[in-house]
């Protein structure tokens, strides 16, 4: 759907997630106010919001889901559905009109990219030691556009990055500064992975975790 296309008033699913652009959501849909609000979105083919929604409140800022497949329909109405990240919206009005919420939305787009090969490169380096560990077999790096100016989204899904800072992701508008906050996130995180790696090798090679 192009962005002069995107409707002004969207449904909403206030969640403790945070959806990236062009991620996969798999949802279990159970709450009677959102079985009906999802069968409306596959009637009518539209988008909902996904908004990150704690006992702070609700977010500033979300993320367009589109369904793409309708996985397992249940006899009770239930279904399980899997959504991929779309646009990025601000929320300017929360209204509590229907049986489920609904959001008067603008979107948002970034300001112009320009590459930095230095730091893509280190940036993509420093994921792939991530991967590694992480999933114990490389990340296919060949078969993705690592120069597309949503990289840091595309990275940052497929790391356990915090709901604060996966946030805070979402709600930058510039593609180097995402990419400079995820070499941030991976640099204090991938000590503390090779650690837990290390004594639990140890642990699992002889029984006993020697923290030496």
């Amino acid at each position: 759907m192009a962005s002069t296309e995107r409707p002004s008033r969207i449904p909403l699913f206030p969640l403790d997630v945070v959806l990236l652009p062009e991620m996969p959501l798999p949802l279990h849909i159970f709450e009677p106010r959102y079985k009906t609000m999802i069968r409306r979105c596959l009637d009518e083919k539209i988008e909902f919001g996904m908004i990150l929604a704690t006992s702070q409140g609700i977010a500033s800022v979300g993320c367009t889901a589109e369904i793409v497949r309708k996985a397992r329909d249940y006899s009770d109405g239930r279904m399980d559905i899997m959504a991929e990240g779309r646009a990025i919206f601000r929320l300017d009005e929360l209204l509590d009109e229907k049986e489920y919420y609904e959001g008067r939305v603008g979107y948002l787009t970034d300001g112009a990219y320009l590459r930095d090969a230095e730091k893509e490169s280190k940036l993509l380096a420093s994921f792939a030691e991530c991967h590694l560990l992480l999933a114990g077999r490389p990340w296919p790096a060949a078969s993705a556009e690592t120069d597309q100016p949503i990289l840091a989204y595309h990275l940052a899904a497929q790391l356990p990055v915090e709901l604060e800072y996966r946030q805070m992701l979402l709600e930058s508008r510039s593609e180097s500064d995402r990419r400079d906050m995820l070499l941030r996130w991976i640099g204090d995180f991938l000590p503390k992975l090779k650690e837990r790696q290390r004594i639990q090798g140890k642990s699992s090679g002889n029984g006993h975790a020697y923290l030496n």
